[in-house]
């Protein structure tokens, strides 16, 4: 099977990135991140894509041994984010999955997650992983109901799931190695695509929920789907504040409706018995 996964990096002294993209075609690449925290009980947050099934793993235990792995922390359900989650469950027998609730009955229509090895989380709840401190909030964009961003106090970093992603030329490990035009660009396409209920948003409300993570000012913005951000929270704050003004994103089609409806009603008018109305 092919993979897209990359030799993975140092986003921080103590996080490594496993990462891996999607070709969205002319829009470019979609960067696919998962993280390792390399901390007293090791934490690894989502499992990459089911296309690098085999290849993740591989590269998870060479940073880590499967024994000491301890939480799995799933930020929802969508398959780039889970994508390897049971093969890594099952050769580590010690870890246990962090996640919504939500995820886990999504999680549920595809395979029968072990409950015993479950503790879920609502946005709002602050927990220690062995001796390391997280947060989990709701982020500002978003494609599950079951999303979670988590922050890292220790490490100032915001695993901030699908907010702050962005598709780019080509795939870089920090981003201040991509253009700024094409990485704020590829992120306000990313957020409009991925989230398209930010065009029915309130400005108001959506600029209140920003205003939380401005406060927050993470050192290290880690998304799942985009390189490390480092020093940079106010920037991109400012670059999504900007989408809900803007007009919706969609992808081009290769279907013309009009000319479908017209042939098909042509050819039945051809085939209609006479005199029928």
């Amino acid at each position: 099977m092919p993979s897209n996964l990359r030799k993975s990096y140092l986003a921080t002294s103590d996080i490594h990135t496993l990462p891996s993209h999607l070709p969205l075609g002319a829009l470019g690449l979609l960067p696919v991140n998962a993280y390792l925290i390399s901390a007293r009980q090791p934490i690894l947050v989502d499992t990459g894509l089911a296309i690098d099934r085999g290849n993740f793993e591989n590269a998870l235990w060479s940073l880590v041994d499967p024994r000491d792995l301890r939480w799995i922390v799933i930020t929802h359900d969508d398959r780039d984010h889970c994508g390897n989650l049971k093969e890594v469950l099952m050769a580590a027998p010690n870890a246990t999955i962090i996640t919504n609730g939500l995820t886990v009955a999504r999680l549920g229509e595809e395979w029968d997650v072990p409950a015993h090895r479950v503790r879920t989380v609502n946005p709002g709840r602050t927990v220690e992983l062995g001796g390391r401190t997280v947060s989990f909030m709701r982020p500002p964009s978003y494609d599950s109901p079951a999303t979670l961003a988590m922050y890292d106090h220790t490490g100032d970093a915001l695993f901030a799931a699908d907010s702050f992603g962005t598709v780019l030329p080509e795939m870089v490990e920090n981003a201040g190695d991509a253009d700024r035009s094409d990485y704020l660009e590829g992120m306000s396409t990313f957020t409009r695509a991925n989230a398209p209920w930010t065009a029915l948003a309130d400005q108001v409300k959506w600029d209140s929920t920003l205003a939380e993570f401005s406060k927050l000012n993470p050192g290290s913005v880690l998304s799942s789907h985009a390189p490390t951000a480092t020093s940079r929270a106010g920037e991109l704050v400012e670059t999504v504040r900007a989408v809900p003004a803007m007009d919706p994103w969609l992808p081009d089609e290769d279907l013309e409706v009009e000319a479908v409806l017209d042939r098909y009603e042509a050819s039945h008018s051809d085939t209609e018995p006479q005199g029928a109305k």
